[in-house]
């Protein structure tokens, strides 16, 4: 066996761990760009399998024991995992040591949180090794025809990675490649966990607009079909809208609409939650992400909910001096187009407010400009938009908030009056639009020169002492009242949240 191997020696670009859809389709897209991948999988047969099925007549090459594996691929060997999070990346990476060189590559294309992709790649460079850690956004769609591929990591292992992940990666106006080195550490892992919690957001906005127009108006779902197809036209144009129209569109095997059969409960693999977390921890209001993750976790809760509806009064959400009415309808479903664009732009405003708080705090230098340019194509929250996102920090990559560049400010301005107007009928008509309503809580917040906290910061020293600042004096001077008269002088040492 030690000699056919030997034989083999030498013959592969890549070798890829794991054989789930993800890591069959990547294989075939890179197979398709002139590489020779080594496919491996811990199960054997499903090595067997691929390679008698669907890379069939390529020049895939399998693999059925590590060792085998590792022994046909070039130096520096590069070895990507597909593989579930957590614990069996750490595992592969103890198994693949022993029979790797120093400059030899690890990477993982999963969805590990980034805290993790910082041990590892400290673990690996200990041994002599490089790590990359790369979001790979796209489903199986974009594995097979070019993903968005965000990689960080050991910034050395870039050059003999990134033609393999240039040339497979989606490809936007020019043919630039959705792809480019984000930064050391586990920078790469982070960028995709916020790119998947704007994708919670972006999901909670595209139902909200179907929960009003589908409850509140009484559209059927053909009709929303036209909607969604309509707004895939302008502003809104995205991979999430297109995909939401063709579901509207499509019928189970009686001729209804299946969107109407499937059971209103969401699941959730826990990226969002991580983004969330995150977000707490550097003290960043990303709550329409938040408020996504949230909306699924009430979705869960689907027994309780419809015993709830029984018991729980409320206004009917009806619209009928709307719905009755054709071009009042229109209007108003104009005005709902207006308030997912603008719940859209504070979303991603939050969402670079979270990645320029991340790169103070880890050291990164990110290109943000660069970043919606990955995002241009190739993933999930691919859009039109991310253009226009581009553009802004190419302008300005000082730029402190999305919110604030010229462009954005004048789509949030002509988008504000029909936002204004949704969230408000929504709520007298007791129709839910969390992601809408926070979206324009924070915009007002942010645009407050003055908010209520100076109360909220009165009451942390009555009762705890955690002082507070004047407005007449220098920030930095912390001051501490007596408000009763009965406490001492003793201060509180102060904190951030």
């Amino acid at each position: 066996m030690l000699s056919e191997i030997l034989l083999m020696e030498s013959q592969a670009d890549i070798a890829l761990i794991g054989l789930a859809v993800m890591g069959q389709n990547l294989i075939l897209n890179m197979n398709d760009h002139g590489f020779t991948v080594v496919a491996y999988n811990r199960t054997t047969d499903k090595v067997d399998h691929f390679l008698a099925n669907e890379a069939k007549g390529t020049k895939v090459l399998g693999a059925h024991s590590i060792e085998e594996m590792v022994a046909q691929l070039k130096s520096p060997r590069r070895v990507m995992m597909l593989v579930k999070a957590g614990k069996p990346v750490d595992d592969f990476i103890e198994l693949l040591m022993p029979h790797l060189s120093p400059g030899d590559i690890i990477i993982d294309g999963g969805n590990s949180l980034f805290e993790d992709t910082n041990r590892r790649v400290k673990h690996c460079e200990s041994k002599g090794l490089l790590y990359v850690g790369t979001g790979v956004s796209g489903g199986e769609e974009g594995a097979r025809h070019g993903p968005s591929i965000m990689p960080g990591g050991s910034p050395a292992a870039w050059p003999h990675v990134k033609d393999i992940f240039q040339a497979v990666s989606a490809k936007v106006e020019g043919n630039v490649p959705c792809c480019d080195w984000v930064g050391e550490g586990g920078a790469g892992h982070y960028v995709k966990m916020v790119h998947n919690g704007i994708e919670y957001g972006d999901m909670q906005l595209i139902c909200e607009a179907y929960n009003i127009m589908k409850h509140g108006l009484g559209l059927s779902a053909p009709e929303m079909h036209d909607v969604f197809a309509e707004w895939n036209q302008g502003e809104l144009d995205s991979y999430l809208i297109e995909i939401s129209r063709d579901i509207l569109a499509f019928k189970d095997e009686d001729g209804a609409p299946l969107v109407d059969k499937i059971l209103d409960t969401a699941g959730q693999k826990g990226t969002g939650k991580w983004t969330v977390i995150n977000s707490q921890d550097l003290g960043i209001p990303i709550t329409l992400m938040a408020e996504a993750v949230y909306s699924r976790c009430v979705s869960a809760l689907k027994d309780e909910r419809v015993k709830a509806a029984k018991k729980l009064k409320g206004p009917r959400p009806v619209l009928t001096g709307i719905a009755a009415n054709p071009g009042k309808k229109k209007a108003f479903i104009t005005d709902i187009m207006s308030a997912l664009y603008a719940s859209k732009i504070v979303s991603y405003a939050q969402g670079y407010m979270l990645m320029r708080a991340a790169a103070k705090e880890y050291g990164w230098n990110l290109n943000y400009g660069g970043i919606a340019l990955m995002w241009r194509g190739g993933c999930i929250i691919r859009s039109r938009f991310l253009g226009k996102i581009k553009e802004a920090y190419d302008n300005n990559p000082k730029l402190t908030n999305l919110l604030l560049d010229d462009y954005f400010r004048g789509e949030i301005k002509k988008s504000q009056k029909g936002w204004r107007n949704i969230v408000a009928t929504a709520a007298k008509k007791g129709i839910p639009v969390p992601a809408f309503s926070t979206a324009l809580a924070f915009y007002d917040q942010y645009r407050s020169a003055v908010l209520p906290a100076n109360l909220l910061q009165a009451q942390r020293d009555y009762f705890g002492a955690h002082t507070y600042e004047r407005v007449d004096k220098p920030r930095g001077e912390f001051f501490h009242t007596n408000w009763t008269g009965r406490g001492g002088t003793t201060s509180s040492s102060t904190y951030n949240v």
